[in-house]
């Protein structure tokens, strides 16, 4: 029996609704909406691409949202000033400055520069530390991590007391959902193995996983034979493997793999995500979510 896709298209569409009507209920009690601003320094078309699909959300859900474009020989010390302007901006609640930056911008000293109260991404060294103490700490859980989490309990997946392996070790995903899957809460108190490049037997750690979330950015890494029968697979991994041209448009389009044999995974795990379609869809959407909650934050109504 085939596996349960887990299709984020869908989960992205479900917490849409409900930003939609959260933001037009605090507009109508508090006359306030959650303000964006995202910040793009030159001109890579796939950041651009990232860029226009984060404003096109932000204005479906009634967001007050800035998009400052700059040039590419921008200055570090000018996009300092233009995040110290948005730090003390009370009608932005969230800064998000699109990476890569060029190279004469430090993008450590940027992202460090960003109020951590403001910083939706969830990069800035406090936020990291009040991920690691969790609980109430957290405000703002990086997205793409954070995605992964509310896939896995809305597909209904028990994650208390289960055994999670997270192939990966970035700080983007790999490290902050295995910290997440470990704290106390909703969709975690499970048991967490973190592996890598460095792992001895990979196979055998996958096998045992009831969770298996992979994001090591290796096309096919992981095979059939290393999922657990009737395990949750989440495939994080989007790698661009070659091109077609596109029946709709008659354009060439990217050919995406995951990091997990799909074909074959999903006739043995109980359930998997796709790729596309999968966990991509989410990042944007907790992005939004995020935004939302520093706004909440702000008014003192969580």
């Amino acid at each position: 029996m085939a596996a349960k896709l887990i299709k984020g298209t869908e989960i992205r569409e479900e917490i849409l609704e409900e930003i939609e009507k959260e933001v037009a209920d605090i507009k109508e009690k508090h006359g306030v909406v959650p303000g964006l601003v995202t910040i793009l320094v030159g001109e890579n078309p796939a950041s651009i691409s990232y860029v226009t699909l984060k404003i096109k959300t932000a204005h479906r859900l009634g967001f007050h949202e800035i998009q400052d474009t700059l040039s590419e020989d921008l200055s570090e010390e000018a996009l300092l000033d233009l995040i110290d302007k948005y730090n003390n901006d009370d009608s932005i609640h969230g800064i998000l400055v699109q990476l890569p930056l060029p190279k004469q911008i430090d993008e450590k000293k940027i992202l460090n520069a960003i109020d951590p109260d403001k910083d939706v991404d969830g990069f800035h060294p406090v936020n990291v530390g009040r991920l690691m103490i969790g609980g109430d700490e957290v405000k703002f859980p990086p997205c793409t991590p954070a995605g992964i989490q509310e896939m896995i309990i809305r597909a209904g997946v028990e994650t208390k007391g289960a055994e999670v392996v997270v192939v990966g070790r970035s700080n983007i995903v790999g490290k902050p959902i295995a910290n997440m899957m470990l704290q106390k809460g909703v969709g975690a108190n499970s048991t967490v193995t973190v592996v890598h490049t460095g792992t001895k037997d990979l196979a055998s750690h996958c096998r045992r996983a009831d969770i298996l979330i992979v994001a090591a950015g290796v096309p096919g890494l992981v095979k059939p034979e290393w999922i657990k029968p009737g395990a949750c697979v989440i495939d994080v991994g989007v790698n661009r493997i070659g091109e077609k041209i596109s029946e709709k448009t008659g354009k060439k389009i990217a050919i995406l793999s995951g990091d997990v044999d799909f074909n074959a995974a999903k006739e043995i795990a109980g359930s998997i995500t796709p790729v596309p379609g999968g966990v991509g869809p989410m990042t944007i959407t907790m992005l939004m979510k995020n935004t939302l909650k520093s706004l909440k934050l702000r008014l003192g109504i969580i």
